[in-house]
C-alpha cells in the first residue's frame, strides 16, 4: 500500500470524531458519510502536522484511493541543486528508504561535502544523525505542540478557555491543558491530547 494511504489522519463531523487511522481508511469513511447525505461538514486532519487534508471525493472509493496514491507533483522549478555534483545512478532499484530531494548550499559547502569519505550524501546523513542525537527530542516535542495547536485552532478557536489552553500547551503544562479543555466535546479534547506532547499520536 502506498505510503500516502498510510498517513495517520482523523476526520471530524462537527465536534464528533467520524474516523481515525490511515488516510485510506479515513477517506473511505468520509466518502460513505457524504453518500449518506448526512448533515455536517467534514474536516480531515493530518495527525503529524495538525493541518487540514483536502480530499477529492469524486467517483467511487477505488477512484479516491487511486488519486491519493498518486505521487505529489514536484514544485515548480525543483530540480538538482545548483552547484551539486551529478551523482552517477547505478543499475537496479534504489535503496529502500532513501529519498532524493533538493538541497541548496554554497559552493564551499559542496566542496567540503565532496571531500568527505563516501561523498556528499553519506556526509549529510552523518551530520543529520549527529544533530538528531543532540536534539534531545526538542524537534519532536515542537512538532507535537504545533500539530495540536493547529488542530485546536481549527476545532476550538472560539471556545471558552482556548487562549488558556494554548498557553498551557506551549508551556508544556499538560495538566493545565487538560483542565482548560475539560468542558469541551470529548472527541476534540481527546484528540488534542493525543497530538500534544506526552500523547501517543504519530510524529514525523
Amino acid at each position: 500500500m502506498p505510503d500516502a494511504l498510510l498517513k495517520p489522519c482523523a476526520a471530524f463531523v462537527g465536534d464528533r470524531l467520524l474516523s481515525a487511522g490511515p488516510l485510506g481508511k479515513v477517506a473511505v469513511a468520509v466518502h460513505r458519510h457524504a453518500g449518506e447525505a448526512a448533515d455536517g461538514a467534514v474536516l480531515v486532519f493530518d495527525d503529524a502536522t495538525g493541518r487540514v487534508v483536502d480530499l477529492d471525493l469524486r467517483g467511487g472509493e477505488a477512484d479516491i484511493l487511486a488519486r491519493l496514491s498518486e505521487p505529489a507533483a514536484p514544485a515548480a522549478g525543483a530540480g538538482p541543486a545548483e552547484g551539486a555534483p551529478d551523482a552517477p545512478r547505478g543499475r537496479g532499484r534504489p535503496r529502500l528508504g532513501v529519498v532524493a530531494r533538493e538541497v541548496t548550499l554554497l559552493p564551499r559547502h559542496w566542496g567540503w561535502l565532496a571531500a568527505q569519505p563516501g561523498g556528499a550524501s553519506v556526509a549529510l546523513r552523518k551530520l543529520v544523525e549527529e544533530a538528531s542525537r543532540r536534539d534531545g527530542g526538542q524537534t519532536r516535542t515542537r512538532g507535537r505542540r504545533e500539530a495540536a495547536y493547529r488542530f485546536l485552532s481549527a476545532m476550538a478557536g472560539d471556545r471558552p478557555g482556548f487562549e488558556e489552553a494554548s498557553r498551557a500547551l506551549f508551556a508544556g503544562d499538560r495538566a493545565g491543558l487538560e483542565r482548560h479543555m475539560a468542558g469541551w466535546p470529548a472527541d476534540v479534547r481527546d484528540h488534542a491530547l493525543r497530538l500534544a506532547p506526552g500523547g501517543d499520536g504519530p510524529v514525523e
